[in-house]
């Protein structure tokens, strides 16, 4: 394998006309590596064809059955809806399809036809919503296999990925391996190529484990690496900002309508001794969804420029960095605080906004400077940056908080995550960073009231939604996919709107939001919900961290078992903001004992910290397979709880490494220093650096 190959562009790849390159450029695609590195989002697993009789309920299932009676089509509002019944010799179940009426002309009673799809019980009888449909010997060509389900734009199917795929490994040949054989033998780990091909073609789910755990340890042994190198080129910085406690901060927290709680005056204690101390502060305020972290990131904004530097505070996206800057506005002019100078920089600014920000940052008329990482563009230049903080710490890599960092000298960095890591991970994964742990919540909130239900509680979460509507509240509904056809059995966003929209009342407003809209539209969406234009917001986990919407008071997640529970707190995180009672409707497709015990976690704790460690303890090998974990800092194929063995090994590796070779210099760690330090040709994913 040579660089040119992997450099190679994909319109070369036989079947990948101008077209298709096109659309492959949307999702990222330029390049043979970049197609190598593009992982599947999930697998399908092709299972024998079972009878009627034998299906489990809350599964897949794939059965062979005959059209019988009527095919009736129909429409509420606008879903056009298809049902029959269709039965085997064992038993019958019920299908139904939403907005397909170009089936009509398949579905014609007395036809055989095998349908794959998750299996619901209704009282008496099964049912299957938008299962696929298959020839049998279409079928039987794919029975027993482990196909791959990439992540797709309009245009682009699944099978048009796999072939380019394929086509790239075939121009690429065979990966150098860059670890010693006695990390490879120390634990099993599968050779680089041979876990490069299996990610995408697993031969068995054995074989796909087995690449996973390889490519997640290559993950955790680069990011600790960077994490080390950073850190010890750090360790020496001295203090180029001393700053002394200024009268305005406690002024202020007089003032305010409410005391700190002692785990918030314990992390403001932290951050005062390392920014008067004499090393520069790299800190971590870890700290439960709605703990406080906010204010004490403003009173750090504010000590620093009543001592005359500037500040900067960078959120994930373009709407939480527009209610941080709004929030601190109107708190700066509510207690007339005259040292902090405001300014918000996003990319969704005019060019003339944008322009005359920058001027005010370079020359010094701001002081604190929020913004996403708009921040970091070449075009900003800071007049005497002191400060950098970094909101949602998970969401930013190593090199771009090294980006805002490396716009000032020596700056302190103050990070905030609301990601609820077991201490003993965080110590690892935040290694550059000292942890303050804020564990406990302000006053006066409410805790969220949950419940974990099966799907026939539909119809009651609908209405209870309806009712807190017209109390004049709002309500999040969470699906993990966005389109159908992206896996089997699991809620889409696309599907799920046209049928919330014709199951409650027409002047309920019901919109969607998912990640895959322009960066423009769904911040239009988000802010329309803010302003509660919409009523219902039907999304994927892209809401997970984004928006503070008070009013919204009901958070349902469909297939709720497909989650990891720290992945659930945090959406649930986003109801419970308000003075008013909060609600969070898990619901469970599956009847496995386990997915129960599991949810049965969140209905009897609120505790961000709690279900953490539960989560690092209960996380099995099952739940790679179903919805990616999200925001758990950035890695695409590890899982910090689920493979939280390979994180304690790969630092430990890391450290051995760095202690025999402190500047990666000997020819064995050439591959190695490559990645950390320019862009690597070879596809492993560096998102999290």
């Amino acid at each position: 394998m040579g660089k040119r190959e992997l450099e190679e562009n994909i319109i070369n790849l036989k079947g990948v006309g101008d077209k298709t390159a096109k659309l492959f450029e949307k999702c990222g695609i330029r390049t043979c590596g970049d197609l190598i590195g593009y992982y599947p989002r999930t697998y399908d697993l092709f299972n024998e064809i079972v009878n009627a009789s034998d299906v489990i309920n809350g599964e897949v299932n794939t059965v062979r059955l005959t059209i019988i009676g009527n095919v009736v089509k129909r429409r509420v509002r606008n879903l056009t809806i298809i049902a029959f019944d269709a039965a085997d010799q064992t038993g019958k179940i019920k299908i139904t399809y939403f907005n397909a009426p170009y089936l009509m002309n398949s579905l014609k009673s007395g036809t055989t036809h095998v349908f794959r799809g998750q299996v619901q019980r209704k009282g008496s009888f099964f049912t299957m919503n938008q299962p696929k449909m298959y020839k049998l010997d279409e079928y039987m060509g794919i029975v027993r296999s482990m196909q791959p389900r990439y992540p797709l734009v309009k245009g682009l199917t699944n099978t048009a990925v796999m072939k380019a795929v394929k086509g790239a490994f075939t121009s690429a040949g065979s990966f150098e391996e860059f670890l010693p054989k006695e990390i490879l033998d120390k634990y099993e780990l599968m050779g680089y190529s041979e876990a490069l091909y299996n990610i995408h073609f697993p031969k068995s789910r054995e074989y796909l484990e087995n690449a996973r755990r390889r490519l997640a340890y290559d993950e955790f042994l680069l990011f600790v690496l960077k994490l080390r190198l950073l850190k010890n080129t750090q360790e020496d910085l001295k203090n180029s900002f001393p700053m002394i406690e200024v009268s305005e901060v406690n002024r202020l927290l007089e003032q305010l309508p409410y005391k700190l709680t002692k785990a918030q005056q314990n992390a403001w204690e932290d951050i005062k001794n390392d920014i008067s101390g004499e090393g520069v502060m790299n800190r971590l305020i870890q700290g439960d969804v709605g703990s406080g972290k906010t204010v004490i990131a403003l009173l750090t904004l504010l000590t620093t420029a009543a001592n005359g530097y500037q500040g900067a505070l960078m959120a994930p996206t373009e709407v939480l960095a527009a209610q941080h800057y709004e929030s601190f506005k109107e708190i700066i002019q509510k207690y007339n605080l005259k040292s902090i100078k405001p300014v918000l920089l996003t990319g969704a600014l005019s060019a003339k906004d944008k322009k005359e920000a920058q001027r005010q940052i370079s020359e010094g008329e701001v002081n604190c400077i929020i913004g996403t990482n708009a921040l970091i563009q070449e075009k900003v230049n800071y007049k005497n940056l002191a400060l950098v903080v970094t909101d949602e710490q998970h969401r930013f890599g190593v090199r771009q908080r090294e980006s805002l960092a490396g716009k000032g000298e020596n700056v302190h960095v103050l990070a905030m995550s609301a990601t609820p890591i077991p201490r003993t991970l965080a110590i690892i994964l935040y290694g550059d960073l000292h942890i303050s742990v804020i564990d406990e919540l302000p006053g006066g909130r409410l805790p969220i009231k949950n419940c974990v239900v099966g799907t026939d509680y539909r119809p009651t979460a609908y209405k209870f939604i309806k009712d807190q509507v017209e109390k004049g509240r709002q309500a999040y509904v969470i699906c993990p996919m966005v389109e159908e056809g992206e896996l089997d059995g699991v809620e889409n966003v696309t599907d799920y709107t046209d049928k919330l929209r014709a199951a409650l009342p027409s002047d309920i407003q019901v919109e969607m939001l998912h990640g895959r809209m322009k960066p423009s539209a769904k911040d239009e969406i988000m802010e329309a919900f803010a302003r509660k234009d919409i009523d219902v917001l039907v999304s994927t986990t892209v809401i997970e961290v984004g928006i503070n919407v008070p009013n919204a008071t009901v958070m349902m997640i469909e297939n709720a078992e497909r989650f990891g529970l720290s992945q659930l707190h945090q959406l649930r995180g986003r109801v419970g903001r308000g003075k008013e009672q909060s609600y969070c409707i898990f619901l469970n497709t599956s009847e496995s004992d386990e997915a129960k015990q599991r949810l049965d976690i969140m209905n009897k704790s609120n505790d961000g910290f709690k279900i953490a460690e539960e989560d690092l303890r209960q996380r099995g090998p099952g739940d790679l397979f179903g919805v990616r974990q999200s925001g758990d800092l950035n890695f695409r194929v590890g899982d910090i709880y689920h493979d939280s063995d390979l994180v304690k090994a790969a630092a430990m590796d890391a450290d051995k490494i760095l202690l025999e070779d402190p500047d990666l210099t000997k020819p064995q760690h050439g591959v190695i220093r490559d990645m950390l330090y320019t862009k690597s040709v070879n596809p492993v994913d560096l998102m999290a650096l």
